[in-house]
């Protein structure tokens, strides 16, 4: 079990960097042409960004707390936080009309909430 949660939070956590890192770094204008960011041409620039960063800081915060020993509680804290975004990512992709890629929010979703489940219940740190 020990093991699947950490795959699971790795997995998360390596798609929280990649997003995070796009966002952050690549221009509005480039990720609304690309395939699933038409979303950001109704967003601004600093709410995109502010994504990124969250995301980012996501990545760090399903991972660095227990390799580091250092308040490992922060990891099924941020699997819940990455359930909320996906909440919001499926609701923006639906507005959009861009449905295909809510079953992959929804993956993410299942993914976060196994490791917080998982974290606070019968394999804590």
């Amino acid at each position: 079990m020990n093991l699947a949660l950490w795959i699971a939070a790795g997995l998360l956590a390596a798609v929280a960097l990649a997003g995070g890192i796009t966002k952050t770094f690549v221009p509005k204008e480039k990720l609304a042409r690309a395939n699933g960011g038409g979303w950001t041409e109704t967003a601004s620039v600093g709410f995109v960004k502010t994504l990124g960063v969250l995301e980012i800081l996501a990545a760090v915060g399903l991972i660095l707390p227990a390799v580091l020993d250092i308040a490992p509680v922060l990891v099924p804290v941020t699997a819940v936080c990455w359930v909320l975004l996906m909440i919001g990512a499926m609701i923006t992709h639906l507005r959009h009309n861009e449905a295909k890629f809510i079953a992959l929010n929804l993956f993410y979703l299942a993914l976060a909430a196994f490791v917080a489940w998982g974290r606070l219940g019968p394999e804590p740190f």
